[in-house]
């Protein structure tokens, strides 16, 4: 049935088809048939088959990877009302991939797409005012509007604000609030932020107990920080027995992924076996 729209023109019908090869639903994974049928309905100007085209020049998915052409198909798909693309559109243009780059045309498409209600480019716009503008007023206005619809990494941010005191009165109570929301959806570094809270006393009695499973959620997921926390815990016994091969186990791992703290005390570890 799908198939029969499709062939007598049916636009949705020929995304759908191209859907369906692009993830393998149904039929065996097959780029170049997705791309065929993406561009049957491009052609009718769906937006979404347009975003699809894009992001496969995007990925190099069956075509060679090719950032000026996934650009210029999520243009289309944009001038189509596509939030999605016009999200994409601000990343690119955020870091000139694929396109020259420009903070104002930035601005401006993560702005078109958030306030069509796109959630990743309401936190985009957040991340443009923190660490570009360091505007923390216009950043936690953005970060708000996408963490209360549950966008973790917004929560976090937020989270982060409260505890140090960025742009909002110093507030732990807050920053244990909206780092707990991010958290249980598996933000690591919310995880490893709440355990230095109770690591520390921050807001919260001091807890080694808490702050090891709250490091370990965070370990779990290979954050280098949480990691060294946890080194940090068994090196001087907090909490846990006292431990350097368990301490060395886990700074080794944080020290893998670059943290410099880490490095450090493995080096100090081992002058002391000299």
């Amino acid at each position: 049935m799908v198939r029969e729209a499709a062939a007598q023109g049916n636009a949705l019908a020929q995304h759908s088809i191209g859907y369906m090869y692009h993830n393998g639903l149904g039929v065996k994974r097959d780029y170049a048939k997705a791309l065929e049928w993406y561009g049957k309905a491009a052609a009718q100007e769906n937006p979404t088959a347009q975003y699809n085209i894009g992001y496969m020049y995007l990925g190099g998915l069956g075509v060679k990877q090719d950032y000026k052409k996934a650009a210029e198909w999520f243009e289309k798909s944009a001038s189509n009302g596509n939030a999605d693309a016009q999200n994409n559109l601000g990343l690119m243009y955020n870091i000139g991939l694929g396109v020259p780059e420009n903070s104002d045309k930035a601005v401006e498409r993560f702005e078109k797409a958030a306030l069509n209600g796109n959630i990743t480019a309401q936190y985009n716009l957040g991340e443009f005012y923190y660490h570009v503008k360091q505007d923390y007023a216009k950043a936690l206005e953005w970060y708000e509007k996408a963490a209360i619809q549950g966008n973790a990494f917004a929560q976090h941010s937020i989270g982060y604000m409260y505890h140090n005191g960025l742009g909002v009165k110093h507030d732990y109570a807050k920053a244990k609030e909206w780092f707990e929301k991010a958290a249980t959806q598996e933000n690591a570094a919310a995880q490893n932020n709440l355990g230095y809270m109770y690591a520390h006393g921050h807001g919260v009695e001091q807890d080694y107990a808490k702050a090891k499973e709250w490091f370990e959620k965070a370990s779990a997921q290979g954050l280098a920080s949480a990691q060294y926390h946890i080194g940090y815990m068994y090196l001087h016994g907090l909490g846990v027995p006292q431990s350097n091969d368990k301490a060395i186990e886990y700074f080794t791992q944080a020290a893998e992924q670059g943290n410099e703290y880490a490095k450090s005390e493995l080096q100090k570890l081992s002058q002391q076996d000299r």
